[in-house]
């Protein structure tokens, strides 16, 4: 699924290259790109990826557990976006965001192959920040890349399961997007990749009423998030 993703953005980002071929045309909202500051919104979808660091631990049955993602499941995103412009090239991104989506995990056991799933639903409100740096517009295309910084906040943290998260994480991002300037508006496809900078992994379980559940916590050391984020904007 991911490597689908990354070919039809990359596909599709490779179009503005095949212009320089092209005779000048006509361009739609030449002036769009001059306005101080501008604003749309977006929708999208996103795949949630988490890391896990696992310690080998031994319980006093000799059990041996394993955590790992068990599927990727598809989840929604949407948000508005607010652009400063900066310069000719350079722009700064504020997008307030909601991602609606869930992770699943599962538990092997080493040596009987007993295994336990948990599956760990997510509502996350974000507000990145991120420099976006535009190429040359060259008739009705403008790549371009971006990068910056995203404090997210998970509203839909479950105790008494097997693992519990922490509800902020802090992730950098890195895109890349082109800007296809319509009649009445521009739409811009963008593709991007997350990755926490926290251990996002509750090992303190004071929540815990069953006992029994924290030998899941105790396999395993670090918890780290990763995302990958495809959105449609329309300013």
């Amino acid at each position: 699924m991911k490597k689908k993703l990354l070919y039809i953005f990359t596909m599709l980002l490779m179009l503005p290259l095949f212009a320089g071929a092209q005779e000048r045309k006509v361009q739609n909202k030449p002036y769009i790109d001059y306005r101080r500051l501008h604003y749309g919104f977006f929708v999208g979808m996103h795949l949630q990826d988490m890391e896990f660091t696992n310690n080998g631990f031994v319980t006093e049955n000799g059990e041996m557990w394993y955590a790992d993602v068990a599927q990727y499941n598809p989840g929604l995103s949407v948000g508005v976006l607010a652009d400063l412009r900066l310069g000719d090239h350079f722009s700064l991104r504020a997008i307030p965001t909601m991602h609606f989506g869930q992770n699943s995990i599962v538990f092997r056991e080493q040596n009987s192959g007993e295994q336990s799933r948990q599956s760990v639903k997510t509502t996350y409100i974000s507000l990145p920040f991120h420099v976006k740096f535009a190429a040359e517009r060259f008739n009705n295309y403008r790549p371009y890349f971006t990068a910056g910084v995203n404090p997210m906040l998970n509203l839909t943290v479950k105790k008494q399961k097997q693992l519990l998260l922490k509800k902020f994480d802090f992730m950098l991002e890195f895109g890349m997007g082109c800007d296809f300037y319509l009649p009445f508006f521009k739409l811009i496809p963008e593709i991007k990749f997350a990755f926490s900078l926290l251990d996002v992994l509750e090992k303190d379980r004071k929540d815990l009423l069953d006992a029994n559940l924290m030998k899941f916590t105790q396999s395993v050391d670090k918890v780290v998030s990763k995302m990958i984020i495809v959105s449609f904007y329309f300013e």
